[in-house]
Parts: C-alpha cells; sequence; structure tokens
C-alpha cells in the first residue's frame, strides 16, 4: 500500500498532465462535430480490424453450418425462379431484364451481440464498397436491421434487437401495418405495434416488411405471430413475432439499397420544409 502511494507521489505532475489530457480530449470531441465523426469513424476501423481477424478463425470450424444454409438459399432461389416463369434451361438468366431498382452487397459479420439492449453487428464491409447510412441489412432468412455508421471498410449496424430499431412491418395475408420494436428480453421475440382491432390476426400469421421507406423492399420476411392479446377497450393489439432470422448465429448477410432512396429523400424533406 506504501508502494502505491510513493508512486503517486512521485508521479503526481505526469498523472495530473494525463488526466486534464484526458478531459480536454473528451471536451474536444463533444464540442466539434468534425472531431467527433473522425473518432468514431477510427474506433470502427480498429475494432473492425480486430473484429475481422477474430471473425476468421472463427469462421473455419463453422464452413459445414454455412454451407447448408447456402445450400438453402439456392434451392429457395431456384424454386421462386421455376415459379415465376423465367426459369428456361435453354435461357440465360440475364440480370439486366430484371427490376434493377434495388441493389444487393454480400457482407460478412464479423462481430454481433445479441445479449443488450441496444445490440449492434460490425460488417466486413464499407465505404469503399459503396456503403451509405441507412441501407438495408437482410439475412438469407429475412431482416437483419439498418447501416447507421460507416469506415472505409467496415460498417456498423443496428441490430433488430435494439431499443430503438423501428422497423414497418405488415401482414404478408393484408394491408394491415405498423411497427416493429423490441422490447430487450428475448433475442427471438420481437414486438408489431400499432395494429388495430380491425384487424385479423391468427397464430402463424406471417409478418414482412411493407415497403413504405426507402430502407427495406417490400416482402422481405421478418417473422411469424408468436402470440397476441388485445386488453378490453384497446383499439391495438400487442403482438410477439417470432423472428425467421436466428439473431444469435448470423455470419453472411446482404445490404440491400434502392435506386431512388436520395429522390425520394429529398422530395420529402422538401415537402417538410415547405410545412414548417
Amino acid at each position: 500500500m506504501q508502494q502505491i502511494i510513493f508512486f503517486f507521489v512521485r508521479n503526481k505532475y505526469f498523472l495530473l498532465f494525463a488526466l486534464l489530457f484526458f478531459i480536454s480530449f473528451v471536451l474536444t470531441i463533444n464540442s466539434h462535430t468534425y472531431h467527433k465523426s473522425k473518432v468514431v469513424t477510427s474506433a470502427n476501423f480498429l475494432s473492425g480490424g480486430i473484429y475481422s481477424i477474430k471473425s476468421s478463425i472463427t469462421d473455419y470450424f463453422d464452413l459445414h453450418q454455412q454451407n447448408m444454409t447456402l445450400t438453402e438459399e439456392n434451392n429457395r432461389l431456384r424454386t421462386l425462379l421455376f415459379n415465376s416463369g423465367m426459369m428456361d434451361s435453354e435461357m440465360a438468366l440475364d440480370s439486366m431484364v430484371l427490376d434493377s431498382n434495388y441493389t444487393f452487397v454480400t457482407a460478412q459479420v464479423i462481430n454481433n451481440s445479441y445479449s443488450k439492449t441496444k445490440n449492434n453487428l460490425t460488417l466486413n464491409r464499407g465505404s469503399n464498397d459503396s456503403l451509405k447510412i441507412d441501407m438495408g441489412v437482410i439475412s438469407p432468412q429475412g431482416v437483419v436491421g439498418i447501416v447507421v455508421s460507416l469506415s472505409k471498410n467496415y460498417a456498423s449496424v443496428q441490430s433488430i434487437l435494439n431499443s430503438n430499431s423501428q422497423v414497418v412491418a405488415k401482414f404478408k395475408k393484408s394491408n394491415h401495418f405498423g411497427t416493429l420494436v423490441w422490447d430487450g428480453k428475448q433475442p427471438n421475440i420481437v414486438q408489431l405495434i400499432e395494429i388495430p382491432r380491425l384487424a385479423s390476426v391468427v397464430l402463424g400469421d406471417t409478418i414482412v416488411t411493407d415497403g413504405k421507406s426507402t430502407i427495406f423492399p417490400p416482402g422481405i420476411m421478418i417473422g411469424k405471430v408468436h402470440n397476441f392479446d388485445r386488453k378490453e377497450g384497446d383499439d391495438y393489439y400487442d403482438i410477439n413475432i417470432e423472428l425467421f432470422t436466428d439473431m444469435t448465429s448470423i455470419k453472411h448477410v446482404y445490404l440491400v439499397s434502392q435506386r431512388d432512396a436520395p429522390e425520394i429523400k429529398e422530395l420529402e424533406k422538401t415537402v417538410e420544409d415547405v410545412e414548417q
């Protein structure tokens, strides 16, 4: 104990300098947007590099499961192509004939949290790969989250398991839509709110993205009705949704971008400015 006291006495000027330097550093970051953005970008770069190394090691031991997942997705896509009449043994599939309003970028999850109240994922893609803030992130099974921060080579994604997350969702069988949120409890259950009592709700009903925002295309799978309730006198249901995506074991994702998103956002911003 005496040696510890002597250490502080001998180094009191240096420790005071370090403390004052740290305080001034924090104040500078919080009071200047430019410095704050640079620190966030640098932090993303450093943490992304560490997560990338860790992911490379763990991925080697998970190859079998990932191959099974990709096989299932390829089978599902082949079935969709066949049923849509676009699969022809004598015809080469040309992506140019498809609706190109949405573009997709593949990415790998190198870090993922799901036990907190505000969970995020880190991807091995960044601004150098044409990623942008507010791009939707999906897995082969459904919605995962939204890009909230970028560095040159990495992206931070706000998970659907985040108390700040809000995704417009609807019933696949109807046009009744609401907002998907998370109560911070179970990693496989989210909540669908603002569904009016006039809507027909049945256990097992499929929930998909609504497409009213510029983030997700319409019809992306989310989950199914796990249970629901409506208290007497309430106008809206309390609905729990079981996610199709296992948020605790995500490895490969797609980032989706709508081609007309900038134009739509600019128009909506102009309307808001006029109304104010």
